[in-house]
């Protein structure tokens, strides 16, 4: 039997322009579908990690208590230069956008300080989702803090101000046991990670207002607000060792970021604030409540 060869005919085996179109459009499809819960899986992945570096900076904070007679590093400086107090404030970096070291040179402060002794490693003092930065000689370097401290452990050097004079201090770690005027150690947050443009002074002051007595028309923030980069959560950790990620309810706990722009001055009032009670509640305590 002869076999014929079939001259001028090929068989491609190639797609069409209308099934490549097709594959083009299908992947697109996928791609808007995954990408949100690609997205969603790298926030709960950076939360996670943010947890960890708060885990581990308050680890340092109770470990330089245990072997300071139970005193507490202090959340903030005062404003006078040259009280030797200050030098037991955790860190005292005021963060802004200038080019000065202390905003992205971790040996220009948070080597200096106290807690550093007990964890070395300047990567947990930053939430991996704050990409603030400052230019130095027309190079852009990382800010090296968004930590920051409940205002009172410790306040400003040892001291507290006015507007809360009614609240307790806590200046020991026994303190916090869990008597009156204390929410005790599994209540009373230590570090939770603060918004790049709020940020400023190392302490994160929760206003009181309307806490005692109970009248939610007075809540509000002071200028500074938590982060929201987790999925509309933050990962405070607490005094007993503990962290968690709260989800914030209230929008206008998380109005919109302004990239790159230093801290404000002023109050923010939001009235009846679920969040606000919540921060409240883990904060402080009335003296002697």
């Amino acid at each position: 039997m002869r076999f014929h060869a079939h001259c001028g005919r090929s068989i491609h085996s190639g797609f069409t322009l209308i099934e490549l179109l097709v594959v083009i459009a299908t992947i697109a499809i996928l791609s808007r579908m995954l990408l949100p819960a690609l997205a969603r899986a790298k926030q709960k992945g950076q939360g996670i990690y943010c947890m960890n570096n708060h885990r581990q900076l308050t680890l340092a904070w109770r470990m330089y208590a245990e072997e300071n007679q139970d005193f507490l590093v202090y959340a903030s400086h005062n404003a006078q230069a040259n009280d030797p107090n200050n030098n037991y404030a955790w860190t005292r970096i005021e963060m802004d956008f200038s080019a000065d070291r202390k905003n992205w040179d971790p040996t220009a402060d948070i080597t200096l300080r106290p807690l550093w002794k007990y964890n070395q490693s300047a990567s947990v003092y930053k939430c991996p989702s704050d990409r603030s930065f400052v230019t130095v000689n027309g190079q852009r370097k990382p800010r090296v803090r968004s930590m920051s401290m409940n205002f009172f452990l410790g306040g400003f050097a040892g001291k507290t101000t006015a507007e809360n004079q009614n609240y307790s201090l806590f200046l020991r770690f026994g303190d916090i046991a869990g008597d009156r005027g204390t929410p005790g150690p599994s209540m009373t947050w230590v570090f939770l990670d603060q918004r790049e443009d709020t940020i400023n002074r190392a302490n994160f002051m929760t206003r009181m207002n309307g806490c005692h007595p109970r009248n939610a028309a007075l809540y509000g923030f002071t200028m500074d607000l938590p982060v929201y980069y987790h999925s509309k959560a933050c990962g405070p950790s607490f005094a007993d060792g503990h962290s968690e990620i709260k989800r914030w309810l209230d929008g206008r706990t998380m109005p919109p970021l302004k990239v790159q722009m230093a801290a404000g001055s002023a109050d923010i009032p939001t009235p009846r604030n679920p969040d606000v009670e919540w921060l409240q509640e883990r904060s402080t305590r009335p003296i002697n409540q």
